[in-house]
């Protein structure tokens, strides 16, 4: 009894077309790991890096003391301060831009801040339709702290056994 080349290629297709099927079967019937996104949302690290903000304290002071710390380390050079000082003697921030078009996420901003004012918080979700809405000047930096400042400060609190 011969066996031809092609008898034996057959088989071995059968065969592996058998494997691939029990397998995909064998997934057909578990629980899906995709989420539907705009309705689900995934978990997030306590160390996520997303849009930033500007925090303030509970008496409702902003937190920036103009060190010009986040200025000076960022390596895009995104970050832009201009300060004056108070008639207490204290010196408060009168800019505070970032160029989130230029902005690449290192988080060396947050680490170098000494007081915590500038994060960047949990929000992933922020497209714009033009380029000049990713232009973020201090208002809309103290916006987005006093949105998500619940979410930030817990944030920080899970993190800080690893600071």
């Amino acid at each position: 009894m011969t066996v031809t080349v092609s008898k034996v290629i057959k088989r071995f297709l059968l065969a592996d077309f058998a494997v691939a099927f029990k397998v995909g079967l064998q997934y057909f019937f578990r629980p899906k790991k995709t989420l539907n996104y705009p309705h689900e949302k995934g978990y997030l690290s306590p160390r996520f890096r997303g849009e930033h903000a500007l925090r303030r304290y509970p008496n409702g002071e902003e937190r920036c003391i103009a060190c010009k710390l986040c200025e000076a380390i960022c390596p895009a050079q995104a970050i832009v301060i201009d300060a004056e000082p108070r008639e207490d003697g204290s010196r408060r921030t009168t800019r505070y831009d970032i160029d989130m078009t230029k902005c690449i996420f290192c988080g060396f901003c947050q680490e170098a801040c000494p007081v915590d004012a500038i994060v960047e918080g949990p929000n992933f979700e922020y497209a714009t339709e033009t380029r000049e809405e990713l232009f973020y000047n201090k208002e809309k930096l103290l916006d987005n702290g006093d949105r998500w400042e619940a979410e930030i400060a817990r944030n920080i609190e899970l993190d800080a056994p690893y600071r």
